[in-house]
């Protein structure tokens, strides 16, 4: 069931609030919590039921080796932690790296072992991570909670259980318990609303509309001119984007119809003048994952500079094999590594640019490297990437051709400027209107920040909710669910 559509906007949501705040007035708040709990394992059993017991199993497990963790008092709780940590990235291997590494067994080894046909099963990715960090807590003595109920919840609460944010267990956990929340909350249904609606609209108008362009001139166009190769991974960019962070607004905003505050996903990435602020903006839960329980237990920056650099690799290597099961995704995590690396040997000579010329290059190499991100396979971004710096076949607008006929040679014509990835001179307005959104507007997060319900704020929610409702023409899901 997806965020954009009807199912869920007019049936499963409305009947999953009205009768958990009917449970709570009453008072059967246990009742309430476990009516929750339900609603979100059908959530996730409406894509396909039989991936329920992996979840629960999942659940279960961390759960009670969590217990046992906090106790101590039976097997040696380092041996135990280790354990609990390889099971879950068994589970998580076997459904998402299985193949990769058969395939790759095959081709090295020269074996024909046979690949199996698992689909991968939806948000397996996030709530390992999310319980790897629970179970490391439990053993560092960090948690002292024990309801099974709340913990439950944590893990499969509905809005962000399919791609996040990756909630960590201090910040949720006793949102569930807390009395306050268990009454409706008219403040917080105004403000869910509105968050919901910016992110329905830059999923369904912005997002959706620069998938089109971006799926041609990866997926179907068999050659691309300068133009649009740069209208293809530009609007990649731009697609994943406004698909991902529209899918966390949105699921800030349903957290927030039950009271439930979600952290902070996404603050305004592409703004970012230098690759380390790129990462403190973007996917901010995921960074902080990443820091918390890799970087920093690997050594983090406290044993010299080499091991420093080192740790930044592994790290992000990681990062990129999480994401995806293929050489792409490594080389996409390599790329940000070694991107890392070179800001802080920048960093330690203390250079500077211009805060432009800072955000240029910072902004050009995200786009190169989403290149990789995206491609499907290796020829994909090699067709892609070398066609940007192609200067052999320019095609521009036919209007201006009276105006720049000095351009007219072997290498531009004039005419249909992005034929190749069925786009025309719209692409090149959103294009531009994109940039100016991500430049100079205020992002989602600062708007409910400073939001207050008023007719501007009301007209403004209804104009993009029901714009986005009757674009819902087709329903698409939502990038993030690949990984």
């Amino acid at each position: 069931m997806l965020f954009n559509s009807y199912q869920f906007i007019f049936f499963f949501l409305p009947i999953t609030f009205l009768i958990y705040f009917y449970l709570t007035h009453k008072n059967l708040i246990k009742e309430s919590q476990f009516f929750l709990l339900l609603s979100s394992l059908f959530f996730y059993s409406w894509w396909n039921v039989i991936y329920l017991p992996i979840i629960l199993f999942s659940m279960f497990f961390n759960y009670k080796l969590g217990i046992f963790l906090r106790v101590k008092n039976t097997i040696p709780s380092k041996q135990l932690l280790v354990f609990g940590i390889l099971t879950n990235l068994s589970l998580l291997g076997y459904f998402k790296y299985r193949n990769f590494f058969v395939e790759n067994i095959n081709i090295v080894f020269n074996e024909n072992i046979e690949l199996i046909n698992l689909a991968l099963p939806l948000a397996i990715s996030f709530f390992t991570f999310q319980q790897v960090a629970y179970l490391v807590d439990s053993y560092k003595g960090k948690i002292k909670e024990n309801n099974f109920l709340n913990y439950a919840i944590f893990v499969t609460f509905f809005p962000q259980l399919i791609a996040g944010p990756i909630v960590h267990h201090k910040e949720m956990m006793h949102q569930f318990s807390d009395t306050k929340n268990q009454q409706i909350n008219y403040e917080n249904i105004s403000k869910g609303l509105f968050i919901f609606s910016i992110g329905l609209f830059k999923k369904i108008a912005i997002a959706d509309t620069f998938a089109t362009w971006a799926t041609a001139g990866f997926d179907v166009a068999s050659t691309l001119n300068l133009l649009e190769a740069w209208a293809t991974s530009l609007s990649y960019t731009f697609q994943l984007y406004f698909d991902f962070s529209g899918y966390t607004d949105m699921a800030i905003g349903l957290a927030l119809l039950f009271n439930i505050k979600l952290p902070i996903n996404f603050n305004s990435p592409y703004k970012a003048r230098n690759i380390q602020e790129f990462w403190q903006r973007w996917h901010m839960t995921l960074s902080r994952f990443l820091k918390e329980y890799i970087y920093i237990p690997l050594g983090g920056n406290r044993a010299g500079v080499s091991t420093t650099y080192l740790n930044l690799m592994i790290t992000f290597l990681l990062a990129g094999i999480w994401h995806g099961a293929g050489w792409t995704f490594v080389f996409w995590g390599f790329l940000h590594g070694i991107a890392l690396v070179i800001h802080r040997v920048w960093k330690n000579f203390q250079f500077k640019l211009w805060f432009g010329v800072a955000w240029f290059f910072t902004f050009n190499f995200i786009n190169l490297s989403w290149i990789f991100f995206r491609a499907k396979e290796w020829d994909d971004a090699i067709k892609v990437l070398s066609s940007m710096f192609k200067l052999d076949n320019i095609v521009l607008l036919p209007f201006l051709e009276n105006k720049m006929t000095f351009l007219l040679n072997d290498s531009v014509t004039f005419g249909r400027m992005f034929e190749s990835i069925n786009g025309d001179r719209w692409t090149l307005i959103f294009l531009v209107f994109a940039f100016i959104i991500i430049l100079y507007f205020k992002n989602s997060m600062e708007k409910l920040e400073q939001f207050s319900l008023n007719y501007k704020t009301l007209f403004f929610s209804l104009f993009l909710f029901l714009f986005s409702i009757l674009s819902l023409n087709k329903v698409s899901e939502f990038l993030y669910f690949n990984f």
